[in-house]
């Protein structure tokens, strides 16, 4: 038998502290309901799925990719020209280049702005290591500047400290798909002459002050890798509303070969040194069938995100994500929020993430420091490096202390807390069991710290 709606408000108002939320959901009438899954309870999504991603919804658009089957046409051609226009009109700018995933289109767009050894690039800590890693096989040295605790974001302020006369480029990374404050950000560059290459390769979508994350900066680059909000299984690309760029960009991808080369086209012709980054025909096929849903599936994470932040706002030591006024939409690649041990009585995040988890709410603590870690000694090593900057510049432990971020340590190592985007592709009652979960594992606390 389940509980009247109102009934389970008013057995939710003690669940924890602070006003009770209003739900749309009910709850089986067990003994074992206030418990929390982790100490014996029933979990909270126990008759419950969450969508699963990638999911393939346009069974109409599968001929096309049977038509790129039979063609023989698989490697870059015409579906992979369509798909480039389309996504240069769905951000907004006049140009768009195809490449095999998100971390060639950041290596792609920062070869072909010139950086490279003895150069600096800005960077924020809090990102996905690929931002980093594209920085490093130029060649060039990543900088980096602390973010804001509530936004989760690169600090402008900490930008400016951290610039000097090797500074060429700062990379804004719109990450978890939650614009950075881009008016400030392109100030600052623009009285340094700096090049601003936009990191949104979890940002599909995304809008700041109304205009597409991607058309904001020199150039854009995007990822259309299994878990993105834009999944094609692996991908990138790169936008820009620059021609004399993107034509080098389109050289470097295809073996130095002049822009309009023909795929086949014997290297000989090659004008620059280049490599080899084609994107394929089916990736193109399987994009143009996401690009009919992409839209809808954005608006549908933004207002769950919103419900959500709302309704777990009111609970003692849960603090979601901020948004910068000028923020006109989000992606909501990941709904990300702080957690505070001291308000949940002294519980870790380790258990806190390891309660929540049991209630069947997938949840993690997100990205590790990226500051500290041997890859980068690992680079430094590399005869480039030594031969472009001063021995001082390469000492690892030197290179620690000055890029420490406070802000992104008690970030990684405390405080962030993530859920991913296909969760905010639920219901609304579905938002709600996560707030109750959240409700509950706070009430518990002390009885789960036991455990």
């Amino acid at each position: 038998m389940w509980h009247t709606r109102r009934k389970f408000i008013k057995e939710t108002a003690l669940l924890g502290t602070g006003a009770a939320l209003s739900w749309s959901f009910s709850i089986p009438q067990l003994s074992t309901w206030n418990k929390p899954a982790l100490i014996g309870g029933t979990p909270i999504m126990a008759d419950k799925k969450w969508p699963e991603w990638p999911r393939w919804v346009a069974p109409a658009e599968e001929q096309k990719i049977l038509q790129v089957l039979r063609s023989g046409i698989w490697s870059r051609a015409d579906v992979t020209s369509q798909f480039e226009s389309r996504w240069a009109e769905t951000i907004g700018t006049k140009r768009c280049l195809t490449v095999v995933n998100g971390t060639n289109a950041l290596i792609t767009a920062l070869a072909n702005f010139g950086i490279g050894e003895g150069d600096e690039v800005i960077v924020p800590p809090y990102t996905f290591i690929a931002t980093i890693m594209a920085v490093l096989a130029n060649g060039a040295m990543p900088v980096f500047a602390d973010v804001e605790l509530d936004t989760f974001l690169i600090d402008p302020l900490r930008v400016k400290e951290k610039i000097t006369a090797r500074t060429k480029a700062i990379i804004p990374v719109h990450i978890a798909g939650l614009p950075v404050d881009m008016d400030r950000i392109m100030t600052i560059a623009r009285e340094h002459q700096l090049i601003v290459l936009e990191d949104a390769c979890q940002a599909h979508l995304a809008e700041y002050d109304g205009k597409r994350v991607g058309s904001l900066g020199d150039a854009g680059c995007f990822s259309f890798q299994n878990s993105k909000n834009m999944a094609i299984g692996e991908g990138g690309a790169i936008t820009t509303n620059n021609d004399a760029f993107m034509d080098k960009c389109f050289s470097y991808h295809n073996l130095g070969l002049p822009y309009g080369s023909a795929v086949g086209t014997v290297a000989s012709g090659s004008i620059i040194l280049g490599t080899k980054v084609r994107f394929t025909e089916y990736q193109a096929a399987i994009g143009l069938a996401m690009l009919n849903t992409v839209d809808v599936e954005t608006t549908r994470r933004n207002e769950n995100a919103a419900y959500l932040s709302a309704l777990i706002a009111e609970i003692p030591g849960i603090y979601p994500y901020r948004l910068y006024d000028k923020v006109t939409r989000a992606a909501f690649h990941l709904f990300p929020f702080r957690f505070m041990e001291a308000e949940f009585g002294g519980l870790s995040r380790e258990l806190f993430l390891k309660a929540l988890n049991a209630e069947g709410i997938p949840c993690s603590s997100g990205y590790a420091t990226l500051t500290d870690k041997l890859y980068l000694k690992d680079a430094f090593a590399e005869r480039r490096f030594k031969q472009a900057y001063p021995k001082e510049m390469l000492d690892f432990d030197d290179f620690v202390l000055r890029n420490k971020c406070a802000n992104n340590e008690r970030l990684c190592n405390e405080q962030a807390v993530w859920f991913t985007q296909n969760m905010l592709l639920g219901t609304k009652e579905d938002m709600e069991r996560i707030a109750a979960a959240i409700k509950r594992v706070h009430a518990h606390a002390d009885a789960i710290k036991k455990t």
